[in-house]
């Protein structure tokens, strides 16, 4: 099945509402405006069921096809922006300074919107489709959110799947892997307590800024020297805080960073091991060290049968010329993860051509990728729910 015709009709209509939510961005779990057009849209298709406030701010609807009852598959899409200030110049930019849609969720959000329409017009499928709009994904773990609120078992959500943009992947082209597919995202946070004095006397000091300098060196070899080099982990030291004047020795140093993983074994290791390493250092040097390590997503993990199942999906719709099935993980996270472990299912990325990368205040998501990920879609919900045997 190639593009759907009515996909391809409903561009222009999807692309307007992509670029009214581009215009008016909103952070974390204040998607208060998104979600409210969100469900505006549902009940305007007519949804059997449109429900509010799920995960404090998701909205959820519920579609049910015209060939009998069936089970229930989820269809994700995230609607929350980030803190930063747009330099696309584009007619649709950000009204709201500080805040832009710097990673396609405007797109997703409104591909799935598009999908929902179409499935609610036709209906072909026997079973139901549950369309997922969350918040809170860049940071706030608004799919845990909804999960912990019983999602799956309020709507009997049996397998669930997601879809992110990607720039650099073609536009109609699909990519996607069995596994892990996205990284753990652990966070650090580390206090080096010495001596401070003044900068002209260093000897009489414990200098934890020449103690955070050596920690954050002595860290890199626990990735290094402590991992076999074909598994993949990132440590990154990303803040390092201290003192106030030049002609003091501060107190204390505060350095911070991220931890990325893709087994469970290695994320165990780095938490033990970074530890280990900063308590070590500090001591040899006279200072100490205290360590607060969180654990941020897990893995986002994609189940077999979910991803083969995904993968023919996409290949259907781009050809099997456009679909990699073997794509290399990302080192990035994402909060789907949370979904992933409550039900099996599966997480694609769809071309977004040759943009500016996610996360970067040039970047736009591309009207062009909307028929394609209004086709998947819907080809993979009247595929899992089969109008006839």
């Amino acid at each position: 099945m190639p593009l759907l015709n009515r996909a391809i009709e409903m561009q222009d209509e999807v692309s307007a509402w992509r670029r009214k939510l581009h215009e008016n961005p909103e952070l974390m779990f204040d998607v208060h405006e998104t979600a409210a057009f969100v469900a505006a849209k549902l009940q305007e298709f007519g949804c059997d069921t449109v429900e509010t406030g799920i995960g404090r701010t998701g909205v959820v609807g519920i579609i049910k096809g015209r060939h009998g009852h069936g089970p229930t598959i989820g269809l994700r899409s995230d609607m929350d922006a980030l803190p930063l200030t747009e330099i696309t110049g584009k007619p649709w930019a950000s009204q709201n300074i500080g805040k832009m849609h710097a990673c396609g969720h405007d797109g997703h959000t409104a591909m799935l919107l598009g999908a929902a329409q179409y499935l609610a017009e036709t209906r072909n499928f026997k079973g139901t489709v549950a369309v997922i709009f969350q918040p809170a994904e860049e940071g706030g773990g608004g799919g845990r959110e909804m999960v912990k609120e019983g999602m799956m078992e309020r709507f009997s959500i049996s397998e669930v799947y997601g879809m992110h943009n990607i720039p650099g992947l073609a536009v109609g082209e699909f990519a996607i892997r069995k596994g892990p597919i996205m990284a753990a995202t652990d966070e650090f946070n580390i206090t080096i307590e010495g001596r401070g004095g003044h900068a002209a006397q260093p000897h009489r000091t414990i200098d934890p800024v020449v103690i955070g300098a050596q920690l954050v060196n002595a860290l890199q070899t626990i990735v290094s020297r402590g991992t076999d080099p074909l598994d993949s982990v990132v440590l990154s030291v990303t803040k390092f805080h201290a003192g106030d004047a030049h002609n003091i020795i501060p107190q204390r140093a505060e350095l911070a960073g991220t931890v990325r993983t893709l087994r469970a074994e290695m994320r165990d290791f780095a938490e033990k091991r970074l530890t280990e390493v900063a308590e070590g250092v500090a001591g040899a040097l006279g200072a100490s060290a205290s360590v607060h390590y969180a654990r941020n997503y897990p893995v986002t993990f994609n189940h077999d049968r979910e991803t083969s199942f995904a993968a023919q999906t996409a290949r259907m719709v781009a050809g099997n010329h456009a679909v990699n099935e073997d794509v290399a993980p990302m080192m990035a996270g994402e909060d789907f993860s949370y979904m992933l472990e409550a039900r099996p299912g599966a997480f694609i990325f769809i071309g977004n051509g040759d943009s500016a990368s996610l996360h970067n205040p040039a970047y736009d998501f591309n009207d062009a990728a909307i028929p394609h990920g209004i086709s998947y879609w819907v080809t993979l919900a009247e595929s899992a729910l089969p109008a006839s045997p």
